[in-house]
């Protein structure tokens, strides 16, 4: 048993529920906690629709809802679930929410060159700086397939 919990994040794309599935399954074994993470952002001034930060912070926390029990539905054995809905920049938030933590979990996004060159990588910028043991969940064939079209 260990109470430093293994921190998954995830933005609601099948490459994110599979990071889900695993780092569930690691919690069992471990018999840890499971953090459960999704960064937003929302910035008034440029964000020119008529949403509030109010509903960008109550589609995470509906994002987060939806994937834990989509997540969980088959399972038998769950961890405690702790369900963070963060506002901030994906790759700074996790960094910061692996501090103390037993492991980070994300799933990578193979998009794009240029795509990955110009907005950068959160699964990369973890990797560099974040402050527990990473696991990257690749993206599946038919994901890379899409994304490359």
């Amino acid at each position: 048993m260990s109470t430093k919990p293994i921190v998954v994040g995830i933005d609601g794309t099948p490459a994110s529920d599979r990071a889900l599935e695993w780092a569930l399954d690691e919690a069992v074994v471990r018999g840890c906690p499971l953090h459960v993470v999704h960064a937003w952002t929302f910035e008034a001034l440029s964000d020119w629709t008529e949403t509030t930060e109010q509903r960008v912070r109550a589609a995470s926390e509906a994002l987060i809802e939806k994937a834990v029990q989509k997540a969980s539905e088959q399972r038998q054995d769950l961890p405690e679930i702790v369900r963070r809905s963060l506002r901030g920049d994906a790759a700074e938030t996790l960094e910061r929410t692996s501090e103390g933590a037993a492991m980070l979990v994300v799933a990578s996004h193979t998009g794009h060159r240029i795509r990955q060159i110009v907005l950068g990588s959160t699964s990369m910028h973890v990797v560099r700086h974040a402050h527990a043991p990473i696991v990257v969940i690749p993206v599946n064939d038919r994901e890379l397939a899409e994304t490359t079209r």
